[in-house]
């Protein structure tokens, strides 16, 4: 009788093993495309944070020319830009951040840790969007979009300002840190 006893609780544990297994498979297929975007945007914002740390104090203030932002004011933009795109898809900033006067941040210090937040932020709310809201339109002010493209937009945004932030470091004399 015990060894009847054993088979069946192993056959149960194998049952429930068995379950899990099938919903985690099934909720990672339906977020296929936010932990797609999740992982690629957490990458760039892996490097455009090694190149912030890579300038210096003095660096945040250059620019390429008059009317172009500044290495600090390029951070603040894409701190600012994740903010408001989450928001329009309906995902309000924290209540400390005032998206007024976050481009006015100041010190190489405190623009890190605004962007640095914002991207633990809008990290954070890309697994929030429902697989089945990805259709769902949503205007951003500067394009009508689905929210599938919402989620591209913020990717490719920080994508695009990585590759500012590159040359920028370039023309400065800055190696990013992963090509060394």
């Amino acid at each position: 009788m015990g060894a009847l006893n054993l088979k069946i609780i192993m056959m149960k544990n194998l049952v429930t093993l068995g379950m899990l297994l099938c919903i985690v498979i099934s909720y990672a297929q339906d977020n296929l495309a936010q932990a797609t975007i999740q992982g690629v945007l957490q990458g760039n914002q892996k490097q455009v944070i090694q190149l912030a740390e890579a300038f210096s104090e003095e660096q945040y203030n250059w620019r390429p020319a008059d009317g172009v932002n500044s290495v600090g004011e390029a951070l603040l933009h894409v701190a600012g830009a994740n903010y408001y795109l989450a928001m329009k898809m309906g995902f309000p900033p924290p209540e400390d951040v005032d998206m007024m006067t976050i481009g006015k941040i100041t010190g190489k210090d405190n623009i890190i840790a605004a962007l640095k937040k914002s991207n633990t932020f809008v990290l954070d709310k890309i697994m929030m969007v429902n697989t089945d809201d990805l259709a769902t339109e949503v205007d951003f002010g500067f394009a009508k979009m689905n929210k599938m493209g919402g989620l591209l937009a913020m990717m490719e945004h920080n994508g695009e300002h990585k590759g500012q932030l590159i040359a920028y470091a370039r023309s400065n004399g800055v190696v990013p840190p992963w090509s060394k």
